[in-house]
């Protein structure tokens, strides 16, 4: 295994990290934000939109305000020492907002405002600077199809890693400790990928992958020249396409959670297991996704078929969830431990989340691999998907 693949593997074991810390925070931000703004479905929505409206903001971000002569990895590592800085503020930071917020809130449509302001306020810096990570790895990468099909194994180990946050946090952190311990975990969780991915672009310099602080300069101008050019009829249809197919995933995992929420019972651990087999699934179907678009001839079509699964899988969960799943291993005697009880709720949640989850996860590699140009920023193209 030569350097370059080295620094793959490396970076594949710190994306890890940097998921597992993502979903501690998210954990830990909706339990506290839940005290001030209510635990209610449309706190739920709000808080997620901030969420991922911030990661958005930050794919589309980093390409624009970060030139491709920057070393792509310690364009990472400064990103994750700030995400970690920025959950420690949060964490000190949310009895004033707390107290803002009550001052200030108002009946009926007014307080919906000062709610969703009261999200966005917290939790748009270090969602936005997660956002800016995985267009921050690509550029370690190539744009060509090949190549920017690797994404999709990043994206898979990311998720599966934020699966093991989401459990450490809902399971382990916040049940035996509190909310200060599992933000003061994640934050080290950030500081030992920073320091990693650091020491990663100082090994790295000088490699066939990285020749120096800045590529060729043509290469730069041959993204000036391509971007200028007219983009074929159908180039949008992708971002159309991963657009709508991650507006459905969202409005499903807060219906479906919600639901769920009920059955299997209001609690931390109940969250934290709906959630981490939703990414389960992703993790598994973005893996299985990378893999079939470096062997398939057209992902385009690839990603089209997975689309038009997802019309039979979407209505199959909530079919499961409403008449299948309340008297399916509905059981609890008495006398139950909670790890049995869990299980049951894994089991349960796996068969309703998991055909539609599968097909959302591949459809990001897919994607990707569809829009590849080897003329093309190759942070950019995963940016704006």
């Amino acid at each position: 295994m030569d350097q370059s693949k080295r620094t793959t593997v490396a970076l594949l074991g710190l994306f890890v990290g940097s998921g597992c810390s993502a979903l501690i925070y998210e954990i830990v931000w909706l339990q506290q934000l839940g005290l001030v703004l209510g635990a209610t479905s449309v706190s739920l929505a709000i808080l997620l939109t901030s969420f991922m409206g911030g990661m958005c903001l930050g794919s589309l971000a980093l390409p624009r305000l970060v030139s491709a002569t920057r070393h792509p990895l310690r364009v990472y590592a400064v990103l994750e020492l700030l995400i970690g800085i920025c959950g420690v503020a949060i964490l000190w930071g949310m009895p004033i907002v707390s107290r803002v917020y009550c001052s200030f809130a108002l009946p009926g449509s007014g307080d919906l405002l000062a709610r969703a302001l009261v999200a966005l306020t917290l939790l748009l810096p270090p969602t936005i600077l997660m956002g800016a990570t995985l267009p921050a790895i690509a550029r370690w990468v190539k744009s060509s199809r090949l190549e920017l099909s690797q994404l999709g194994f990043f994206y898979g180990a990311n998720t599966f890693s934020a699966v093991l946050g989401s459990l450490l946090a809902g399971l382990c952190l916040l049940p035996f400790f509190d909310v200060v311990v599992a933000t003061c975990v994640a934050a080290a969780i950030n500081l030992c990928v920073a320091a990693g991915a650091w020491m990663l672009a100082e090994r790295s310099c000088g490699t066939s992958r990285w020749e120096g602080e800045a590529p060729a300069e043509p290469n730069l101008s041959t993204q000036r020249t391509a971007r200028r050019e007219p983009r074929p009829p159908f180039a949008l249809v992708p971002y159309l396409v991963i657009g709508l197919s991650g507006l459905t995933a969202l409005g499903a995992e807060v219906v479906w959670t919600r639901w769920l929420g009920l059955l299997f019972g209001p609690t931390t651990y109940t969250f934290s297991i709906l959630l981490a087999v939703f990414l389960l699934g992703l993790g598994a179907g973005s893996w299985g996704g990378a893999w079939l678009a470096r062997r398939v001839r057209s992902p385009g079509v690839a990603l089209s078929v997975a689309q038009l699964l997802l019309m039979a899988a979407i209505p199959f969960g909530a079919f499961m969830i409403v008449d299948v799943l309340p008297y399916w291993l509905h059981a609890r005697d008495a006398d139950q431990s909670l790890l049995t009880r869990m299980s049951l709720d894994v089991i349960r949640a796996l068969a309703a989340f998991m055909p539609a989850t599968l097909l959302w996860g591949a459809s990001f590699p897919l994607a990707v691999a569809t829009v590849a140009d080897d003329r093309r920023d190759s942070a950019r193209l995963v940016g704006g998907l």
